[in-house]
């Protein structure tokens, strides 16, 4: 029973659901520039699951506790990724072609704010 169980759940799943989480699924370019005409970007790889949740990485860490979900016309994630030192706490919503998102370190005292793209072939 436990190896029909993953295929159990693709199959009760709403299919807006999982084709929505295709949308956000894959690999992004972070713009985490501070000022205008700076560049400085960092990787995000962000791998939906079928169940509801996320794996991946981003800014080099590998991402903890994530969850995804498409609600309310928006399909967003939110997960926690850490530097060694303390938690990030990362929120991304999917903005047509485009990712918009915030990141928060309260040990760095930080809030950012960001916008992804998907990485030039």
């Amino acid at each position: 029973m436990r190896r029909f169980l993953p295929w159990l759940l693709v199959c009760v799943l709403p299919l807006p659901m999982l084709a929505g989480a295709s949308g956000l699924d894959g690999d992004w370019v972070v713009d985490l520039s501070t000022a205008p005409g700076q560049v400085y970007t960092q990787p995000m790889v962000l791998r939906l699951v079928a169940d509801g949740t996320v794996t991946g990485s981003f800014y080099g860490s590998a991402i903890k506790a994530g969850r995804w979900r498409q609600d309310r016309g928006r399909l967003c994630a939110s997960f926690r990724t850490t530097d060694g030192v303390g938690p990030y706490h990362t929120a991304v919503c999917l903005d047509g072609e485009t990712a918009s998102g915030q990141t928060w370190a309260e040990h760095r005292a930080f809030l950012f704010n960001w916008n992804a793209t998907r990485p030039t072939p």
